[in-house]
């Protein structure tokens, strides 16, 4: 389902509450920040997690890998992000650990 553009300025989280930080490579602008694609990085600071093992062992969300873009709305070939768009947040161990919430966007442009 199709929505509003996701720009680097994009207030998103992972599902333990870790800060989302995108940094963006295209050119095209929505409302100040530059629209995202899924080839974009997305870097998560701040992710409490833990393992629930004895000791409980770290295991914070440390970068979104994008699975779901938009396909009709394309940056050099590449899917552009929006709102509806999915993510997952993902360990440093490679492991998958839900997916990242979109909190806020900006409000001007609409994809799809």
């Amino acid at each position: 389902m199709p929505g509003r553009a996701l720009t680097n300025l994009a207030t998103m989280i992972c599902p333990h509450g870790g800060s989302v930080s995108a940094v963006a490579t295209g050119r095209a602008t929505a409302d100040g920040g530059t629209i995202l694609s899924m080839v974009d990085v997305c870097v998560i600071s701040g992710c409490p997690f833990q393992l629930p093992t004895t000791p409980p062992v770290p295991s914070p969300c440390v970068i979104v890998q994008w699975l779901v873009g938009e396909p009709k709305a394309l940056s050099n070939g590449v899917p552009m992000l929006s709102e509806s768009s999915v993510g997952l947040c993902i360990a440093a161990t490679g492991i998958p650990q839900g997916t990242v919430q979109v909190l806020s966007t900006q409000t001007k442009v609409q994809i799809g």
